[in-house]
């Protein structure tokens, strides 16, 4: 199943073949989010929010055929 997979801020290094950070990813049916995070080579730990079609959701959410998945790292500032 194909999915859209958008890469915001620090994250869109991970996707340096894409400059708006959006990228298309094949993968297998039953994967999690977390599975999804793994095959890009994201460190789980970098993840701060997780949206998928606009709505938030955790790192154990099954993905279906389609999703538009928005993964967002920790914001810093003062």
């Amino acid at each position: 199943m194909i999915l859209e997979v958008r890469l915001y801020a620090t994250l869109r290094r991970y996707a340096p073949s894409s400059p708006n950070g959006v990228i298309m990813v094949d993968i297998p049916d039953g994967m999690t989010v977390l599975d999804l995070v793994k095959k890009i080579e994201i460190d789980p730990t970098e993840i701060h929010l997780i949206m998928i079609n606009g709505i938030g959701c955790e790192l154990e959410k099954l993905l279906t055929n389609g999703d538009r998945v928005a993964l967002f790292p920790p914001v810093g500032g003062g």
